[in-house]
């Protein structure tokens, strides 16, 4: 298992867009299968989790997410999940699976299928779990771990994404220091492994 850490893009970035199939898209009932970023333009906050079925840095924080998820919705904040991993290679990772498992653990967002990988790379994401907190702007206000723990090693708790949730919903902005997030690289197709995936 390769240990990859997120590139941290750079704070103030736009949120890149993106249109894709949700695997449950009766999670928020808009109509369609096909969520995009303007889809949750009235929400405070968004959190764009990249993420995956078969990743243990990602199962080791799956309940936790989808706890702290249920807590900050409700508050404005917009969770949205994203698996970009080869599904060919990887078929926990597949669109079936993916909605298999957002059936399985109640998910509270949607969880959405980027197959050709190209949000993974506008977002330079790197691993999963990668995550991104956009402001109301949608401009880049957060972006790393989850919190400490590792498999193994502690008890999930979110303590740092809760933190960067609460100073931008409290003050506008995130002055926390900011750790890499650290995880299973992402699965990138022979041919899409952008540069930054080194």
């Amino acid at each position: 298992m390769a240990v990859t850490e997120s590139t941290m893009m750079e704070l103030g970035h736009p949120a890149p867009d993106f249109s894709l199939p949700a695997a449950n898209p009766e999670v928020d009932d808009r109509g369609d299968d096909r969520r995009s970023l303007t889809d949750y333009d009235d929400a405070e906050v968004l959190v764009v989790v990249f993420m995956c079925n078969h990743c243990p840095y990602v199962k080791h924080i799956e309940d936790a997410l989808l706890e702290g998820a249920r807590e900050y919705q409700p508050r404005g904040v917009q969770f949205v999940g994203i698996c970009s991993n080869d599904a060919e290679r990887y078929p926990d990772d597949s669109f079936d699976s993916l909605a298999e498992r957002a059936q399985e653990k109640d998910y509270p967002f949607p969880y959405l299928q980027d197959e050709s990988q190209e949000v993974a790379q506008a977002y330079e994401a790197a691993c999963t779990p990668d995550i991104y907190v956009f402001d109301a702007d949608r401009t880049l206000a957060y972006r790393g771990r989850f919190d400490e723990t590792r498999p193994d090693d502690g008890e999930p708790h979110g303590g740092d994404l809760r933190q960067a949730l609460d100073e931008l919903l409290e003050a506008g902005e995130v002055t926390m220091e900011q750790h890499p997030s650290m995880g299973c690289n992402i699965k990138w197709k022979p041919d899409q492994k952008p540069a930054h995936a080194s």
